[in-house]
């Protein structure tokens, strides 16, 4: 297949003031089709992310994943001479993205109307924990605090124990609203030639991956009950014992629960039972459910199991360990480990998750701190006794 020479965000460039994992999310999927991504760091220590682990040769986890194909660029941004640095950044800029302390962009003289008076053209995006607006604007946001607050963690777990969600889906929900929130806002540039400002909160994003509780809730007067690994409202739905470990398998219509009786329990008498003879009826009755599947089950090795299954068409997945997921076959036999740098030398990396035709994404490297200050400052027209000054003088 023929690869453009051109990717599809060439010529954009991202300036961003960023932490942690949601603007860092966002940007590294611009950076990914080829916009240009300068990230701005604190002198001690940059990004905090950096420092949340060192289980990556040295390097953190989540910062490796967050932001390789950024230029890293130290700044003290409470030092006078750093409002220069950052107008002559914003007026060359295309798009502005800042998850700060609520307040925090705005004390700098960062806000989308003091910038877009430069730079009319600018699309700003500012990623907060609550939003702009309400009693909550100012209250300080993460992860597990927003999945508290939107319900998330009292739908998750098993019935004695809620839990958090094992990934930060809060902040990876922001993030991926943020990025589509500036590819559209930069469609929308090219017709009407004017920046905008987008607001994306951790907030509201992952309130809308709440809709069917929600709906639940609010139509039925009860709250979703937490269900571990089962499904709260399809059976049978979820993890099921073989003699050497646990099959997952779902059935979503009457042709497949018949299927299942028949071809993988082998008993289709089961499918007219009055207990079990519509999905409501067989979520009442769970537990007798699980007994009758795992009493076949139980005489069979997972890989007979999923045999069965397979040959009567029903979805079904082993648990895998994160181990056994790295090795995973649809991974390894479709070549989607790509290599990435760093300065721990080289790792591995997953492309990004929408293939577009003709494409090869950027896969570039994680940049160390700093990598790139001195050669922004010089792009920006800063004279090598400015930069070396500032360097004494713990600016940038």
């Amino acid at each position: 297949m023929a690869t453009t020479s051109k990717l599809p965000l060439d010529g954009v460039t991202v300036v961003t003031l960023e932490q942690a994992v949601a603007a860092p999310f966002a940007t590294r999927q611009l950076a990914d089709l080829g916009a240009r991504v300068i990230k701005i760091e604190r002198r001690d220590g940059g990004d905090f992310a950096r420092g949340y682990d060192s289980a990556v040769k040295g390097l953190s986890a989540h910062f490796v994943w967050l932001n390789r194909s950024k230029e890293s660029v130290t700044l003290d941004l409470k030092h006078s001479a750093a409002k220069d640095i950052l107008h002559r950044l914003m007026a060359q800029a295309d798009v502005f993205v800042q998850n700060l302390a609520p307040g925090a962009a705005g004390r700098l003289g960062l806000s989308a109307d003091a910038l877009r008076a430069v730079n009319p053209r600018l699309i700003v995006c500012n990623v907060s924990g609550y939003g702009t607006s309400g009693p909550y604007a100012s209250k300080k946001a993460y992860d597990l605090l927003i999945q508290s607050e939107v319900g998330v963690v009292s739908i998750t777990g098993t019935e004695e124990t809620p839990s958090r969600v094992g990934i930060s889906i809060a902040d990876i929900a922001a993030g991926m609203y943020a990025y589509t929130g500036v590819l559209t806002a930069l469609i929308q540039r090219h017709s009407t030639g004017a920046g905008t400002t987008i607001e994306v909160s951790l907030f509201d994003a992952l309130a809308e991956w709440m809709g069917f509780p929600a709906y639940y809730a609010a139509y039925t007067g009860k709250d979703i009950r937490r269900s571990g690994p089962n499904h709260i409202s399809i059976a049978p739905y979820g993890p099921f014992a073989a003699s050497d470990g646990h099959v997952f398998l779902s059935i979503q219509n009457v042709r497949e629960w018949e299927r299942f009786c028949e071809d993988v329990l082998e008993q289709p008498a089961v499918a007219t039972e009055e207990r079990f003879r519509s999905n409501e009826l067989r979520v009442r009755h769970r537990d007798e459910l699980k007994a009758i599947i795992e009493q076949v089950f139980g005489r069979l090795t997972l890989q007979e199991v999923e045999t069965r299954l397979e040959a009567a068409q029903i979805a079904n997945a082993r648990m895998n360990s994160m181990t056994q997921f790295l090795e995973h076959p649809q991974l390894t036999e479709r070549g989607r480990w790509m290599e990435i740098g760093s300065e721990a030398g080289p790792l591995r990396a997953l492309p990004p998750p929408v293939a577009i035709e003709g494409v090869d994404p950027v896969m570039g490297d994680v940049p160390a701190l700093g990598q790139h200050t001195g050669a922004v400052l010089t792009e920006l027209g800063f004279d090598t006794e400015t930069i070396a000054r500032w360097q004494k003088e713990a600016v940038i």
